[in-house]
């Protein structure tokens, strides 16, 4: 008896353990000694930095989760194409130099989703596929597929039995949902342009099984959720495999997390820690993330992010549906060149030698937008003028050289086609898209100018 007793917590436990009916006829056994100490022992202690891991991990499901929910609860049905108007601004971090096309995709093992894409020359097209983890899954163009860069493609669930013409080319998908993200150049043709993106159609050739759109609150970006993500951790887990490799460590990390946030008395403290370190590291690690030079950031990794899942939840906060470094690379300032926070009631430069303008730094096309520091949209003017780019017909300097112009009004001399409107008395930031970029771009041997702050 007493070797059996010893196995249990304390003898003040006799009482706790006799009202769950384990001590029967005046004995006790060792299976109930063990049933109660794995019933009553305490949920492992955990770091802080595990805690804030974890957040940052589950954050970036949840902000793919926000955008399903978003987009099913507006004009989107699944398996049919969104066309969007040129110059819709909505979004964060518009691509304003495209007509974009959008679109939900479901499969199973008895239907796939059958696209249909014209034919597309001269000038830049991609069919961007992602998953329900902001990675980018595929991009259907003349570049991946050069064999086959038009015509009927078949997005398919992997090792779904679907029988196919021989002349469709089938794309497998990793997982039953899939966002599709569509972009046409505009170039100097808008019209034709619009013409292509709605020939681009698609169907399901069968009927698929579509799981419900998970559940969760909604959030803004300047009001992160709390502990209720762990609340919701293992179901956003379940509902979408992660397919990168590696990951298995972190997601342990979160099941470890979200245990002890059912444990009341370690509740309120994990719900400290996201508040006071977990949120203010994940809007640190926005301000800091990749290389910088010339007081512009680059992500370290963007589209396909490997083991890099807090670069992957920023792209989700602050640019959803970012594509790999393949199509196109993403610069971004909130400061100028000395480091000093961009104010938009004052004047800035960026010049370009004339060796190195933007145009020769890009197959396809730049662009720079103007866009708020919380929800990342861009900013309205009354010129309604969001961008420049290579069909801003710029102004050059005498020798060659191109200079921007940032500013809430148009300075005396300045050419209107080099300026693009600021907001008066708040931060921006600026996003510089390459499109095709080049290799010094690509290496990360590249930064566009500095901002230069005029007196």
């Amino acid at each position: 008896m007493n070797r059996v007793w010893n196995r249990c917590i304390s003898r003040r436990a006799f009482g706790r353990l006799a009202a769950l009916g384990l001590v029967l006829a005046g004995s006790l056994s060792l299976a109930a000694c063990e049933t109660f100490n794995e019933t009553f022992k305490p949920a492992p202690k955990l770091a802080d930095q595990d805690i804030t891991d974890a957040y940052i991990y589950i954050l970036g499901r949840m902000l793919v989760v926000r955008q399903e929910q978003f987009d099913l609860g507006s004009d989107f049905k699944w398996n049919q194409v969104v066309y969007r108007a040129p110059g819709e601004v909505s979004g964060a971090n518009p691509n304003l130099d495209v007509a974009y096309s959008e679109a939900w995709i479901a499969v199973d093992e008895s239907s796939c989703t059958m696209v249909t894409l014209p034919s597309v020359k001269d000038r830049y097209y991609t069919v961007q596929v992602l998953n329900g983890w902001g990675e980018t899954i595929a991009n259907i163009n003349e570049r991946t597929y050069p064999e086959h860069p038009s015509g009927q493609f078949a997005l398919c669930l992997k090792g779904a039995n679907v029988l196919l013409e021989s002349s469709v080319q089938r794309v497998d998908l990793p997982s039953r949902k899939s966002r599709i993200l569509m972009r046409v150049e505009l170039g100097s043709d808008p019209a034709q342009a619009i013409k292509l993106q709605r020939k681009t159609t698609m169907i399901a050739t069968g009927t698929p099984v579509i799981a419900p759109t998970f559940d969760q609150p909604n959030f803004a970006n300047d009001a992160l959720p709390g502990i209720d993500a762990f609340d919701r951790a293992e179901a956003l887990l379940a509902t979408e495999p992660d397919i990168n490799p590696g990951m298995e460590a972190i997601q342990a990390t979160v099941h470890k997390v979200a245990a002890a946030a059912a444990d009341p008395k370690q509740r309120a403290h994990i719900e400290q820690v996201i508040q006071e370190q977990s949120i203010p590291a994940f809007y640190d690690d926005l301000e800091k993330l990749g290389a910088t030079g010339n007081g512009w950031t680059r992500p370290r990794t963007v589209g396909n992010y490997g083991s890099d899942y807090v670069s992957r939840s920023l792209a989700d906060f602050a640019g959803i549906w970012a594509n790999n470094t393949g199509e196109a690379v993403y610069f971004r300032t909130n400061s100028d060149g000395d480091g000093t926070k961009l104010d938009g009631s004052s004047v800035y430069t960026m010049t370009f030698p004339k060796d190195q303008l933007p145009g020769s730094l890009a197959h396809y096309f730049w662009s720079v937008v103007a866009v708020d520091s919380v929800k990342f949209q861009v900013i309205d003017n009354p010129l309604k003028r969001y961008l420049l780019n290579n069909q801003s017909k710029l102004k050059p300097n005498s020798d060659g050289s191109l200079t921007l112009v940032f500013a809430p009004k148009r300075p005396s001399g300045t050419p209107k086609a080099n300026w693009l409107p600021t907001p008066e008395g708040e931060n921006y930031n600026l996003i510089f898209r390459f499109y095709g970029p080049s290799q010094a771009i690509t290496a990360g041997e590249y930064f566009p100018p500095p901002l230069v702050k005029k007196e």
